[in-house]
C-alpha cells in the first residue's frame, strides 16, 4: 500500500471535479473523478471552512466520534471497469471492522478524522501516474554513481 501524503481537489479540462491523491516519495499521482457534492465536502474541509450546520460527512464523523469508533485508515483497494472501490478500516470495542465505501465519501471522512489514506499498489500501477525522471535528474544520478567503486567478489 502507498500512503497518500497530499489530497487536492481540482477540475479536469471539462470542469469535472477530480480528487488528486499523491505521494511525493514514490511520485504517485492518482486522479479519481468524483461528484460535485463530494468535491465540495473534501475541499471545504481541506480549507478549514465551517458551515453553520453539519453536512453528511460531518454527521458521519460526529456519530463515529460519539460512539467511540476510530477510523484507522481508508484503503482505495480495487479498480473494476473504471470504478474505484474503497474500504473504511474502523476500530470499535476492540474489534477491527472493514466497511465497503466509495472513495469520495471515504476521503471526505478521512480528512475530517485525520485518518491516513492508502492506495493499493495494483490500483496505483493500473490507474496512477508515476512521472519519469527528467534528463537532468538522470544525468545527475549518473554523475553521482560515476565514481562509485564496487568491491571485488
Amino acid at each position: 500500500m502507498i500512503r497518500v501524503q497530499n489530497i487536492r481537489v481540482i477540475e479536469d479540462q471539462a470542469g469535472n471535479p477530480v480528487v488528486l491523491l499523491s505521494d511525493p516519495e514514490t511520485g504517485m499521482e492518482l486522479p479519481i473523478w468524483i461528484g460535485e457534492v463530494e468535491a465540495f465536502a473534501i475541499q471545504r474541509e481541506l480549507e478549514g471552512v465551517q458551515l453553520p450546520r453539519p453536512m453528511t460527512h460531518d454527521l458521519m464523523r460526529n456519530i463515529l466520534v460519539e460512539l467511540g469508533v476510530e477510523l484507522l485508515r481508508v484503503e482505495i483497494n480495487e479498480l473494476h471497469d473504471n470504478t474505484y472501490y474503497a474500504t473504511l478500516v474502523l476500530r470499535w470495542n476492540g474489534r477491527t471492522h472493514f466497511i465497503d465505501a466509495r472513495p469520495s465519501d471515504s476521503i471526505a471522512l478521512a480528512v475530517r478524522m485525520n485518518a491516513p489514506v492508502y492506495v493499493a499498489e495494483e490500483v496505483a500501477k493500473a490507474a496512477g501516474y508515476f512521472p519519469q525522471p527528467s534528463r537532468k535528474e538522470i544525468e545527475r544520478f549518473m554523475r553521482l554513481i560515476k565514481d562509485v567503486e564496487l568491491p571485488e567478489m
